[in-house]
């Protein structure tokens, strides 16, 4: 009977307390919508087994330790400490993805949208500003100069930048971070539409746009070589994030290595995304979740995402003033990085409005142009800022 006694002690049953039991529910939750909803489901189904893991009494997968001689650490521990901590690679070879699978044929075609993807941004640098002016407000925390960094890139509505980002400057709110971003990146269906409606008129809804002229392959190969020459040159720390997503987009637009285009869009980021989005989940432990701090940066992460969603609409009605052909001003709030579900949600409101307005390849534009945008200001951010 006292073996079984102290059997019964060691379980992890026994270690359970209230805050890691929700804490299992709300991965549940995410497991669940992202199966039965498919909400966002590539990141939200491993997020969620990772806070699964996180919050699991005993198990050691999230610890890290290093002495002289000794180490004893969990799997996922280790990824946090190299893959993202320390050497920070998995976000740029999500990038080196993500570009062998973008097309910036509507953006090249039409290079004014590339100004709605900058007007998007602006949702980080009120973030940004808001978390500084938290103490002053009343809210009871207060954030450094890389933390608010690290919140306001939320605003960017682009998930491997947020990370990238946060790994840098603020390791601590990595987690947090991370899963709200995603976590609006996931919700944007419900977010965007009624921003979209309160801030165009009917008539602007319903406004059909041309489609966009055919873009030819040295345009495609010129792009994202001249991007990444002129970017890097000017925001040196963008380096990780642009070099990798311009490399991979001229694998793709080159033709002749069809074999790396198709490992860096499938196995690669696949396997990338998978010991990133777990590791993101597994930095959820409960006693990182129940704070304050948690509840400021998630407001703040919405209103930077709501306001990153306006300034990409204000901005097109903007241009429609001094444009004898006029824009959509749906196609603005794509201009924040979450792609292409941004993109397909500016088609579907321009769809309700008139079923003749196609806007999907307009919408790309400003899309891809966030996701640009949102990798300078992080690089912008991490060169002014002390590294932690």
């Amino acid at each position: 009977m006292s073996e079984l006694a102290d059997f019964l002690r060691d379980t992890g049953l026994n270690h359970l307390d209230l805050g890691q039991g929700v804490m299992l529910v709300v991965g549940l939750v995410f497991i669940y919508l992202a199966i039965t909803r498919e909400l966002e489901p590539y990141e939200l189904l491993p997020i969620g087994l990772g806070i699964l893991i996180a919050n699991f009494p005993l198990t050691g997968l999230t610890t890290f330790s290093e002495s002289s001689g000794y180490q004893e650490s969990g799997i996922f521990g280790i990824v946090f400490r190299y893959g993202l901590s320390y050497w920070n690679f998995l976000p740029p070879i999500i990038f080196l993805g993500i570009g062998a699978m973008t097309d910036f044929g509507p953006l090249i075609a039409n290079p004014k949208l590339m100004l709605l993807g900058a007007a998007a941004q602006i949702g980080i640098f009120a973030a940004f500003w808001g978390a500084l002016a938290t103490e002053s407000l009343g809210f009871g925390v207060s954030f450094t100069l890389e933390e608010a960094a690290a919140i306001g890139i939320i605003g960017g509505a682009d998930g491997p930048t947020a990370i990238f980002l946060s790994a840098k400057l603020a390791p601590e709110l990595l987690g947090i971070t991370a899963v709200i971003a995603y976590s609006y990146m996931a919700a944007i269906a419900f977010i965007q539409p009624p921003i979209m409606k309160l801030l165009t008129t009917e008539s602007e809804r319903k406004i059909e746009m041309k489609p966009p002229r055919e873009v030819s392959q040295r345009e495609k190969l010129l792009f994202p070589t001249l991007a990444m020459i002129v970017i890097i040159l000017v925001v040196p720390r963008s380096a990780p994030l642009i070099s990798m997503f311009m490399i991979g987009n001229i694998f793709r637009e080159s033709g002749v290595v069809p074999r790396l285009t198709s490992t860096a869009s499938n196995e690669l980021v696949n396997i990338a995304t998978i010991f990133l989005m777990i590791t993101v989940g597994a930095q959820l432990s409960a006693d990182t979740v129940f704070d304050r701090t948690t509840f400021v940066i998630l407001v703040l992460g919405l209103v930077a995402f709501c306001l990153g969603t306006a300034g990409g609409l204000l901005f097109a009605r903007l241009i429609n003033l001094f444009s004898k052909e006029k824009i959509n001003p749906l196609i603005g709030s794509a201009g924040v990085s979450a792609v292409p579900m941004a993109a397909r949600i500016s088609h579907h409101m321009g769809q309700q409005a008139n079923p003749r307005t196609f806007l999907l390849g307009h919408a790309m534009g400003p899309n891809v142009a966030g996701v640009i945008g949102s990798a300078v200001v992080a690089g912008v951010l991490i060169s002014r800022l002390p590294l932690t």
